[in-house]
């Protein structure tokens, strides 16, 4: 009969799984500040903020129908395709450096593509609840099914499993979610030096801004897909079944 050595806490856990994700998180993290920083500090030569750059770039796309609001919070900006709101921070919405317009025009490149059924957009909103829940409660489901496995029950047991799907979820979401938004930063950074937002010289500067910013989403996307993999080497779906 396996033991359930394996069901107890598992140093390796913390050295190969949620030191290098945390390091890689937090390296993405610094990297888009350092990069926001730098270009919030450089104001556009056209002088327009960061408001006026979302609302030229939807008008060009022929979108009327997109409310530009103010959000709270650093770096809090994000397009609502359910209330077809683009919120921009307060330093990205008043603000007319580089780095402001640069965010902003990667928020009207997601209204763009809700506004063309981009179908990665779709699949990426379908997958939010799922996404949302395996947050919440994945982590719950698979501690009862380790007690379970501790108390008598096979590793593999209900709860573990529900647990596996729902943190599967987390991977699925940031699988999909990066190329919604990577499009969305090169729709960005085409359209603005086409429309005369910004030069070429200055459109290089916001590319540094948004790549930054894509590392964060790669980082995350990494760290969700390798957490997956560790519990389904736990649980032996892959690799084995560890009788430790």
């Amino acid at each position: 009969m396996p033991t359930l050595g394996f069901l107890y806490f598992d140093p390796h856990y913390l050295l190969l799984v949620a030191l290098p994700t945390m390091a890689i998180c937090l390296i993405a993290q610094l990297w888009v500040k350092s990069a926001y920083a730098k270009w919030t500090g450089v104001a556009n030569k056209e002088g327009i903020t960061g408001r006026e750059a979302a609302y030229v770039i939807l008008r060009k796309a022929g979108i009327e129908d997109v409310t530009i609001e103010e959000s709270d919070g650093f770096l809090s900006d994000h397009y609502s395709p359910r209330e077809k709101v683009l919120r921009l921070s307060p330093e990205n919405f008043r603000g007319r450096s580089i780095a402001a317009v640069g965010v902003a025009a990667h928020e009207a490149g997601h209204a763009i593509q809700h506004a063309q059924s981009y179908p990665l957009l779709a699949l990426r909103n379908l997958a939010v609840p799922m996404a949302s829940i395996g947050s919440m409660f994945g982590y719950v489901a698979i501690s009862i099914g380790v007690f379970m496995a501790y108390n008598g029950a096979q590793p593999l047991n209900a709860f573990s499993l529900i647990g596996l799907v729902l943190i599967g979820a987390i991977a699925a979401f940031q699988i999909v979610n990066l190329p919604v938004e990577f499009d969305a930063s090169r729709r960005a950074l085409k359209l603005l030096p086409s429309i005369g937002i910004l030069s070429e010289e200055e459109n290089a500067g916001a590319r540094q801004v948004l790549t930054a910013a894509a590392m964060t989403y790669v980082a995350a996307t990494i760290a969700a897909i390798w957490t997956l993999i560790y519990w389904m080497l736990r649980l032996g779906l892959i690799g084995g079944r560890r009788d430790d």
